[in-house]
């Protein structure tokens, strides 16, 4: 799903990133583990073609990202720090929204009410069904980021990338977020995180990768304790 080779970043004149080589194949669940300033959050944006490498190579599920990077995007779905939805439209709106951007056959089509079930549908899945059409300025920092999980999955992508998604959840949201990264890699889809919540954000997981100061240091298996992750990663 994921090939990347020598991928090397500049901010200015500091490299960020340094000769990163790493491959995910699909229905993998890969966790980028690191203190902060690795470049976690850099690789995160290379892979989900925000931003491009000064050096390297990305392919996705076969094509290259770099050199055409629409051939790829609308096969994945992104969790980042910002929500990127609006606050004073309601949940279904906001995924009607999107439902749009990706393509998804709505206005005039006979599929209008399958996708408004699928929206329903996928509120469901992360808690919202009873809050579907409150505006979303009146959630939570929890509900906001399952809205933004929602929002990330509508259009059913193969892959999906997350930044420190558990960051600020209560417990019962980081539950919610475990068991849907769970249902993602028991069905196929490649999930690749980027977490310094060890304890909690490791649920799952197939692989971890430890980058420190923009370079792969150590690639674990995921069964290692979250002590031994923790103390190679910081």
């Amino acid at each position: 799903m994921i090939e990347a080779a020598n991928i090397t970043k500049f901010y200015g004149m500091r490299p960020v990133l340094r000769d990163i080589t790493l491959q995910v194949t699909s229905g993998e669940f890969v966790a980028i583990l690191g203190p902060n300033g690795a470049g976690k959050t850099t690789l995160l944006k290379v892979v989900a073609t925000l931003i491009k490498p000064d050096h390297g190579r990305l392919r996705i599920n076969g094509a290259d990202a770099i050199a055409d990077p629409s051939l790829v995007r609308a096969g994945i779905g992104v969790v980042s720090h910002q929500s990127l939805v609006y606050p004073d439209l309601t949940a279904v709106e906001n995924l009607r929204f999107y439902a749009d951007m990706y393509g998804l056959p709505r206005s005039g089509s006979t599929r209008i009410q399958g996708i408004e079930a699928d929206i329903m549908e996928a509120l469901k899945r992360v808690d919202l069904g009873r809050r579907a059409h409150d505006p979303v300025r009146t959630y939570s920092r929890g509900m906001v980021q399952r809205l933004s999980i929602a929002r990330a999955l509508i259009h059913n992508p193969p892959l999906l990338l997350l930044d420190e998604p558990y960051t600020g959840l209560d417990h019962t949201s980081a539950a919610t977020l475990s068991a849907i990264l769970r249902e993602m890699a028991v069905k196929g889809r490649t999930v690749l995180m980027t977490t310094h919540e060890y304890r909690r954000g490791l649920d799952g997981v197939t692989r971890a990768i430890i980058i420190k100061g923009g370079k792969v240091t150590h690639e674990l298996a995921a069964d290692l304790s979250a002590e031994k992750i923790d103390q190679l990663a910081s």
